[in-house]
């Protein structure tokens, strides 16, 4: 992992959690712009799969266990397109505060994917 790619995954998915849970309480229904905040964290998750993928060719070897990196990485992948089709699904005040808590679960998972790839000791 690149570490100011990953701190700049944990603001945008922070901001994206927040701006959702905050129109979400204050009752707007999912829109563009909310459905948009998640579809950029998972442009960044698709972005850092494929850093993931390249990190060790260039010496960049993960110091914790790759399978738990891995896992997280897909979960990540899999929950904001989810939380859209929620979204999508079912248009009330609570599908937008999902897409919030959406972005700020993919955060602490990119943040623990961050630990795995620096911290622990395989």
């Amino acid at each position: 992992m690149i570490e100011w790619f990953t701190w700049v995954q944990l603001a945008i998915a922070v901001a994206a959690g927040l701006l959702c849970l905050v129109l979400g309480l204050a009752g707007r229904v999912p829109n563009d712009l909310t459905n948009g905040a998640l579809v950029l964290v998972e442009l960044l998750l698709i972005v850092q799969l494929v850093v993931a993928i390249a990190a060790p060719a260039f010496g960049n070897q993960p110091t914790g266990s790759v399978l738990e990196f891995y896992v997280y990485l897909v979960g990540a992948l899999l929950i904001p397109p989810a939380a859209i089709f929620w979204a999508l699904l079912e248009r009330n005040r609570w599908s937008t505060v999902i897409l919030g808590v959406a972005a700020l679960s993919v955060a602490v998972m990119v943040y623990r994917m961050f630990q795995i790839w620096t911290v622990q000791q395989a």
